[in-house]
């Protein structure tokens, strides 16, 4: 029998008792404080000299911490974990949408959807063909200007919650494009081989 505890989205999930307890013994190695910090989190995902990286990667720290006080706690941080290895698509959207979202007010606008796809570029470098001339297959600002068209469903300029959930399940292309980021399930999965912590 597993133990309970509410995820991000506020429903029960079970995990399995053998391997919470292993999660703790590898966060109390990592962080004997019983918090992660920012600096800490930075320096797991080998940011610490990437600007545009440590910004995505701040933004994904402000995410999982649920309680807002700049550190993440063991309780965040099986949430955390949780939802990048096991969560149901909406949920990992929903979790997208807060990362996107970054000043927090409930809609994600031109200027924050591009600021995220130009992080997500240069970390990725996603919009390279593979022709020598590596020319752009899409810029951010194209790819921002199709997923608005494809997804704001009243024309506000805004992405609401549901109109992002709803566009990314509707359309494969724009699921590609919100999903878009650097995939924190392969890091944590990469980084559990490398780091006590995960």
């Amino acid at each position: 029998m597993g133990q309970q505890f509410t995820n991000a989205e506020g429903e029960q999930t079970e995990i399995d008792v053998a391997e919470l307890q292993e999660w703790y013994k590898k966060f109390v190695v990592e962080c004997p404080s019983g918090t992660l910090f920012m600096h800490e989190f930075k320096r797991f995902f080998g940011v610490q000299d990437n600007q545009e990286a440590a910004e995505y990667v701040e933004n994904m720290f402000r995410a999982f911490d649920k309680n807002g006080d700049n550190t993440i706690d063991f309780l965040e941080y099986v949430a955390a974990l949780n939802l990048v290895l096991r969560g149901k698509l909406e949920h990992k959207l929903r979790w997208t949408f807060k990362v996107y979202d970054k000043d927090g007010n409930g809609c994600i606008d031109k200027p924050e959807l591009l600021e995220i796809v130009e992080s997500i570029y240069r970390l990725k470098k996603v919009c390279w063909s593979d022709v020598e001339d590596r020319t752009p297959l899409l810029t951010p600002e194209e790819v921002v200007d199709r997923i608005f068209q494809l997804v704001d469903e009243n024309g506000d300029g805004q992405l609401s919650l549901d109109e992002f959930i709803d566009g990314a399940r509707k359309d494969k292309w724009v699921m590609k494009m919100l999903q878009m980021d650097v995939n924190p399930g392969g890091w944590i999965t990469e980084q559990r081989r490398k780091s006590a912590l995960f």
